[in-house]
């Protein structure tokens, strides 16, 4: 075997390496270290050593050797201090036992419910909007994500009663994704956050407690979980409850956010193609007519529209694994302790592999092109392998309803030209947008069929 450890990217500085610039400007500094050195190289954070895999063979090994010779949970402890030893931030055997739990939220019967929900809560959204005005896109889409994860994971009910006081700590949690940073230091972000979070708490444990005392009173979804036993006969303990709700509404909302309003902003900076996504709603799915999971599996250019979002736009530019037992990627070897990196920014744009890579071409996953299928890891915005995101499908068909109703009743004009990527430590998401919007004729004079047969 190779010895040679990967080449270390240009730029570090004596004692904190890359860090500074990991912080300030991540895509350049990776952008540099393919451009020096190909598909594995190195940058350094302090003291940690990272090696950046980039291409379909080495993705594929990375998620391919999770739970084997790379480790999971440990370059995400940042997140285990918001949601404690629930799913993949707990060791293998108990993801295992949580697994169920996790799959009760997603089953078909539950996914066609939401599809129903969903766009119960985003047509509540369109009412309120009125026949034209303007809006901030990026905090309109947040919110109404929000509703949509709260409405589904909880129900109608148990969303109203914890209000918007809940929804607004995640604010403080959002601020708090550090992964170089020790979560339990004394620092006023990780104050704030735990403070946020013992606030959620004390916010949904009366909610469950008095489900648990009398679950014959309630039949929903959130009553599916809290009463759920394990392969052992238990029920999940309140403590994980709590943190699987919590865990789960921020991702129902944190990553969904940013994409769903990228493909707002994309498609109205590409109205070539919007006029095929306009085309097909006034076929598929005029207004006002329901969208039933038969009618948004017909709107393929929206698909494929929401999937370059994935690609051009993810909400997360990277991927962390520990390296717990020697492993070599191409010629190199990434010893015992070191980090490894995958980057949606380098692996999502390969020539070889997707034309035209920076421009937004949801035609590429048109019969006939289909550049995603040239390998199963090329595009790897929810994760890939046994620890891809459970919630992909939930995701994509929320985004695809959204840029569906939104499109159909609106006429949108972008006013902030050229919006650009908010990046942090978290979720990306769009600068502040600006967008007009005037209703539709169509749908502000249309007649609901039963309102026409009342009239007759």
């Amino acid at each position: 075997m190779n010895r040679q450890t990967p080449p270390l990217v240009s730029g570090a500085v004596p004692g904190a390496g890359h860090a500074i610039e990991f912080y300030r400007d991540r895509p350049g500094l990776i952008r540099r270290g393919f451009a020096e050195h190909g598909s594995v190289f190195a940058i350094k954070l302090a003291s940690q050593n990272v090696a950046v895999v980039v291409g379909p063979e080495n993705q594929k090994q990375f998620f391919m050797e999770t739970d084997k010779s790379l480790n999971i949970q440990e370059p995400y402890r940042f997140l285990k201090a918001m949601f404690g030893e629930t799913l993949f931030l707990a060791d293998h055997e108990e993801y295992v036992r949580q697994r169920p739990f996790v799959q009760e939220m997603f089953k078909r019967e539950k996914m066609l419910y939401y599809v129903d929900v969903m766009q119960e809560v985003i047509q509540t959204w369109l009412d309120a909007l009125g026949d034209s005005g303007e809006m901030e896109l990026t905090g309109e889409i947040t919110h109404l994500v929000q509703e949509v994860a709260g409405n589904c994971f909880l129900g109608k009910e148990a969303h109203q009663e914890i209000g918007r006081e809940f929804w607004e700590q995640y604010k403080y949690l959002s601020q708090a994704l550090d992964p170089l940073l020790p979560p339990d230091l004394p620092h006023p972000k990780f104050i704030r956050r735990d403070r946020a979070k013992t606030r959620m708490l004390e916010i949904l444990q009366p909610i469950i407690a008095r489900r648990r005392q009398n679950p014959a009173a309630y039949d929903d979804f959130l009553q599916d979980i809290i009463m759920k036993e394990d392969r052992a006969g238990n029920l999940i303990e309140e403590e994980t409850a709590l943190n699987m709700l919590i865990g789960f509404m921020f991702a129902g909302h944190e990553t969904t956010a940013g994409q769903a309003a990228w493909t707002i902003i994309l498609l109205l900076q590409n109205p070539a193609y919007l006029e095929r996504v306009q085309a097909e709603i006034a076929q598929v799915a005029p207004y006002p007519v329901h969208i039933d999971p038969k009618r948004m599996i017909q709107l393929h250019h929206i698909e494929w529209a929401v999937r370059e979002v994935e690609r051009l736009r993810p909400s997360a530019d990277m991927l962390m694994r520990t390296v717990q037992e020697e492993v070599q990627f191409g010629d190199y070897v990434i010893p015992e302790g070191w980090l490894v990196q995958v980057t949606q920014g380098i692996g999502h744009k390969l020539p070889a592999y997707f034309e035209r890579p920076e421009q937004f071409d949801p035609l590429r996953y048109a019969p006939g092109r289909e550049e995603d299928k040239q390998d199963r890891f090329l595009l790897f915005g929810f994760g890939g392998g046994a620890h891809k995101c459970t919630g992909m499908n939930f995701a994509n068909n929320e985004m695809t309803l959204i840029t569906a109703l939104l499109f159909r009743e609106f006429d949108l004009e972008l006013m902030t030209p050229d919006p650009h990527v908010v990046q942090g430590m978290g979720a990306n998401h769009p600068s502040e947008t600006i967008v007009r919007y005037r209703r539709k004729q169509a749908a502000a004079t249309a007649v609901l069929p039963e309102m026409a047969l009342a009239g007759a």
